[in-house]
């Protein structure tokens, strides 16, 4: 899976609170979820289908709710690539089918411009250099593959 996008960058400890504050959580429709994504940190949040988030250590930290990686997902995020992401959200953005890395990029690249990801090679380029990610295991890219775990597991019946 190859992604190329425009970047919108955080920094450290972005949680989940803030990616899809509680308020809207009484909803179940993910347009809801998509609409006030990342409200709690950037009002100006408006992402394009195909962007991607670049972000320090700790993305996702806070709450277990998988609405955070939903709400991304929806917003037309199509990875995100962070220093280290809270487990708990690491899980749930691969079983939602939200591709995620970890790629030490964040001082290396500015809001707007635009990267590319290889999850298959573990391969960031950003500003014309490629940055090491940490390669995910393959059966969690054939989840991604799959756009996310209930999708992976309807498909092996």
């Amino acid at each position: 899976m190859k992604f190329r996008g425009k970047v919108w960058k955080y920094g450290d400890n972005v949680d989940t609170d803030v990616i899809i504050p509680g308020k809207y959580l009484r909803s179940t429709d993910y347009n809801v979820f998509a609409e006030h994504a990342m409200e709690g940190i950037d009002p100006d949040f408006k992402p394009q289908k195909g962007d991607i988030i670049v972000a320090g250590n700790n993305f996702g930290c806070g709450s277990s709710r998988e609405q955070a990686p939903i709400a991304l997902k929806y917003a037309g995020i199509d990875c995100v690539v962070a220093r280290s992401f809270a487990r708990i959200f690491f899980r749930n953005a691969i079983n939602v089918g939200l591709p995620i890395v970890e790629a030490d990029v964040a001082d290396a690249v500015s809001k707007g411009e635009i990267i590319e990801v290889d999850l298959d090679s573990g391969i960031v380029t950003a500003n014309g250099k490629e940055y090491t990610s940490t390669k995910l295991p393959d059966f969690l890219q054939e989840i991604l593959e799959a756009g996310g775990l209930v999708a992976y597991r309807r498909g092996r019946r």
